[in-house]
């Protein structure tokens, strides 16, 4: 477990600040675009790339990342594609960590959890999150992972049964993504805002030792600091920078440097773990 939980927000947890992830659909800006975007998140310091194999009618995205996903179909972009660029971008990556987020009936269901949990491993992924997995198959995935040492993701909700809040914890040995609130993504701040996390961030902090990181709702410098709050590691922003990409689409500007440019306002100024900077 220690070796797994170094190696997401590991730089920034010694530094007390907030981690920050980020969310893009493989294939949305085309790969040969996405591999610039990589080398520039590596070299501004981002902790996490949650980079997903696209897959359509997502019941928990909202449209800008449906819509992003749908591009990225377009482009031909499934789980053999995505697992060849990050084999192809991994080895020169310093600080990035890249997440891979897979949905069990589109991406996964095909293959036996120990051959896609080693495809996974070998590509150089840094951890797996299995959108959607059935409960039946849970043990099996999560013991595919462990001989395959594969970190895994997990997820609940702040309301979710006590029973799935443990297993999400004994089982996130990548990080624990807490869902703010239910609903699709991009559709707003949880009612009493992410600081109001805090109760849950803290239980959630006697249960697992992995880093804890808060999404849904997050797109402004102010919702990090506001996670910061909360006490959570890191910070999990998806569909506003998505809908930097598809601006930058629709206008013509270079998605890299839009993106540089609204990363920037993100992280002009370090956000503590606790408190406001």
């Amino acid at each position: 477990m220690a070796e797994f939980t170094q190696r997401f927000f590991g730089e920034a947890r010694a530094r007390a600040e907030l981690g920050l992830a980020v969310f893009l659909n493989a294939g949305d800006p085309p790969l040969s675009v996405l591999k610039d975007c990589v080398a520039m998140l590596d070299e501004s310091g981002i902790g996490c790339l949650e980079l997903a194999v696209p897959f359509p009618d997502s019941p928990t995205d909202g449209p800008v990342v449906r819509r992003s996903a749908d591009r990225a179909l377009a482009e031909g972009v499934g789980l053999a594609e995505t697992l060849a660029f990050v084999a192809a971008v991994r080895p020169s990556l310093k600080r990035l960590r890249i997440a891979l987020l897979a949905d069990w009936s589109h991406t996964l269901r095909t293959a036996p959890p120990t051959d896609y949990a080693r495809a996974v491993a070998d590509s150089g992924v840094d951890a797996l999150l299995a959108h959607g997995l059935p409960p039946r198959l849970r043990s099996a995935h999560h013991e595919a992972l462990r001989e395959a040492g594969l970190p895994e993701v997990t997820t609940c909700y702040p309301a979710s049964p006590p029973a799935t809040v443990t297993d999400a914890a004994a089982h996130a040995t990548g990080y624990l993504y807490l869902i703010a609130r239910y609903g699709r993504s991009g559709s707003g701040t949880p009612s009493a805002g992410h600081a109001g996390l805090a109760p849950v961030v803290g239980f959630l902090r006697d249960l697992t030792a992995s880093p804890i990181a808060v999404g849904f709702g997050v797109s402004t410098a102010e919702d990090l600091a506001s996670v910061a709050l909360s006490g959570a590691d890191a910070a999990i922003v998806g569909s506003a920078g998505v809908a930097v990409m598809e601006r930058a689409r629709e206008t013509g500007a270079d998605p890299v440097d839009a993106y540089r440019s609204f990363i920037a306002t993100l992280t002009t100024t370090p956000t503590c773990r606790g408190g406001y900077p």
